[in-house]
């Protein structure tokens, strides 16, 4: 074992033993941990099967308590969704009253992210092939959702002159700025290679960049007075929101 490919064969070979609790992965040292409730020949020969060279090093009995992978990953990616929910909830309606292109650009993100933890839920405990068509689902809507607000760009640069409320950018951006922050480190916490997950945290980071950029654009409108720094970042939010797209879309493959 010394790829995550070989961590998902591993994964997908042992997802018919039901006692198994937890798999502990280190990739780096060749090592896989099994927390389970069945004799350690089921498992191994389950394993001598995949011709990984696989050699039994120690097993013993704990007493530690063991959250299983996708209990953790459930728990993880719930909270996650609620968190970016509540913002798209937040930043669109700020975003509509402030008339900041940036901030409904961010919200659309954030419900896109919403929508995407949603299907991640579905894929907890599935198999790779099954994560993997849920990962490239998300890199779709996540074009789908670009094309849309590049679209509302354009619209709002040729038919509307109104200068975004800045305060009210900066304001919520900072807000939606902590949340994203909270987000990854939640996330990172599964520490998982397996693609619906790595997609999730793709998503998060994305966020995290942009909230910055409406912050800045939240400045410039103020210092310039002009909407043209609003429209640019919404532009560059869908761009970004397009390479990540296309990222999850590859690790999909």
């Amino acid at each position: 074992m010394d790829c995550p490919s070989e961590e998902n064969l591993i994964r997908m070979k042992l997802d018919g033993h039901e006692t198994i609790i937890k798999l502990d992965f280190k990739i780096e040292d060749r090592e896989l941990t099994v927390y389970h409730d069945e004799s350690d020949q089921n498992i191994l020969s389950s394993l001598d099967s995949l011709a990984l060279d696989t050699e039994l090093m120690k097993t013993e009995e704990t007493d530690e308590k063991v959250e299983s992978d996708s209990k953790l990953q459930s728990k993880l990616l719930w909270q996650v969704l609620v968190i970016n929910f509540v913002f798209f909830v937040l930043e669109m309606t700020f975003g509509l009253v402030s008339i900041s292109m940036g901030l409904v650009a961010d919200s659309l993100d954030m419900l896109s992210d919403s929508f995407v933890y949603g299907l991640s839920l579905f894929a907890v405990g599935a198999v790779v092939a099954k994560k993997k068509r849920i990962a490239k689902f998300s890199g779709y809507v996540q074009i789908l959702l670009a094309l849309i607000g590049i679209t509302e760009v354009f619209r709002r640069y040729f038919f509307e002159d109104d200068v975004p409320d800045y305060l009210t950018m900066i304001i919520v951006s900072v807000f939606a700025l902590i949340a994203n922050w909270l987000c990854l480190i939640l996330l990172q916490k599964s520490k998982s290679e397996e693609a619906h997950m790595k997609a999730s945290m793709i998503f998060t980071s994305n966020d995290i960049i942009i909230n910055v950029g409406v912050i800045l654009a939240g400045i410039l409108v103020s210092v310039l007075s002009d909407r043209l720094p609003d429209l640019i970042i919404g532009s560059v939010v869908f761009v970004i929101v397009l390479r990540g797209a296309f990222r999850i879309l590859k690790l999909a493959k």
